[in-house]
């Protein structure tokens, strides 16, 4: 099964960086062992779409709503960025939880509309410090997953990206340990949730992830990609992970 690397660039970047952007990072060679996803900002995805077209990159959404159409000012409907040819959609990021409120309810129905739709899916789920430090981590991951898989079936593409919170944008990254432990938590679950399906689905570790530590992640049991955050915003720094965990 291929490594994943998912780039989410957050609210960063307009439509001229963004061509700039793939003008430079289509000249590299990407290991055919990697597969490739962008998670970028709706306002710029149909320039993304003219960059990448005929190449093998995946571009997705940072979120979606529940419903296909409606009055629903200011939201984005998941048909409509299939029918711009938009990949996949990222769901449950860390930061739509705390600054957008969504709950496990709400993060269930999208989860549920993008596998309808046949969009493939990364999930995100992970802890704050707070719950670190108390002992929550297996509390909270499991009642992450538990409801936000509820009743899911499965019709596309789907992973799960391990968050820890506390990780993100802060320099600090979780221990090979840490991550070993979460991961083999997340893997039991979706074997039991999904039986023989779950071999598809590749756990994704995000947190500072970075030239310099990517290999050595990468070898830690049950990590079958990366969600990137920062380091994925400059060419140079994205391809320099994509090769240290190429073939």
């Amino acid at each position: 099964m291929s490594f994943i690397i998912a780039s989410n660039w957050k609210m960063n970047k307009g439509p001229k960086e963004t061509e700039l952007f793939f003008k430079t990072f289509l000249s590299f060679v990407i290991p055919e062992n990697i597969k490739t996803f962008f998670f970028i900002p709706s306002v710029n995805l149909t320039t993304a779409l003219n960059s990448v077209t005929g190449t093998s990159h995946l571009l997705g959404a940072q979120n979606i709503f529940h419903e296909v159409s409606g009055a629903f000012t200011g939201e984005t409907s998941p048909q409509v960025l299939k029918e711009m040819g938009v990949d996949a959609v990222l769901i449950g990021h860390s930061e739509r939880r705390q600054f957008f409120l969504e709950n496990d309810h709400v993060l269930n129905l999208k989860l549920k509309l993008a596998q309808k739709l046949s969009l493939k899916t990364i999930f995100c789920i992970g802890e704050t410090l707070e719950e670190r430090k108390g002992q929550k981590t297996s509390q909270v991951l499991l009642s992450q997953l538990e409801k936000g898989l509820k009743d899911l079936e499965l019709s596309s593409e789907f992973h799960i990206a391990y968050e820890p919170v506390w990780a993100i944008g802060t320099g600090e990254v979780a221990t090979e340990k840490q991550v070993e432990e979460a991961h083999a938590l997340i893997r039991d679950f979706l074997k039991k949730r999904f039986a023989h399906k779950s071999e598809m689905i590749s756990i994704l570790y995000g947190g500072s992830v970075k030239p310099d530590n990517a290999k050595s992640l990468s070898h830690v049991k049950n990590v079958g990609g990366f969600l990137i955050g920062g380091a994925s915003l400059v060419p140079d720094s994205l391809n320099q992970i994509i090769q240290a965990v190429g073939e």
